[in-house]
């Protein structure tokens, strides 16, 4: 389920996951990704690292947000105990950017893409792409 993933040209690993959650949910290389973040946080006055700026960014391009309910998992696993493994089995298809109270990861048909596996971390939201392009 865990694939190595990082596509910083300086191969740095902190700072920079929504870029590379970004990079492999659109498919853009990382440089394109972090430029397009920038000019969006410049539109609305605010950081790129801000939720509301990459957020705006995958809405502009046709990304939904939802709130993961405790029902998106299975039955024995509750609110406070789902994990991003989880949530990759219950999404075996599609392109996810799944979001925790401080990371954020791509999930592409059931396997997540990171620097470190970080499928132990509880995610509390996730972006998918109004029409699942798998």
């Amino acid at each position: 389920m865990y694939v190595y993933f990082n596509p910083n040209p300086a191969k740095k690993i902190v700072g920079d996951c929504v870029i590379r959650g970004i990079c492999k949910l659109i498919g853009d290389d990382w440089e394109t990704t972090y430029t397009h973040i920038i000019v969006q946080g410049y539109k609305m006055f605010d950081m790129p690292s801000s939720n509301s700026v990459w957020g705006t960014y995958l809405k502009n391009n046709g990304y939904l947000r939802e709130v993961i309910p405790c029902s998106d998992m299975s039955e024995e696993v509750s609110k406070s105990h789902c994990t991003i493994k989880d949530f990759c089995r219950k999404h075996p298809k599609g392109k996810y950017l799944v979001a925790t109270g401080s990371h954020v990861v791509a999930v592409v048909n059931g396997d997540y893409y990171d620097t470190w596996d970080s499928g132990d971390e509880i995610p509390i939201y996730f972006w998918r792409k109004e029409e699942l392009d798998e």
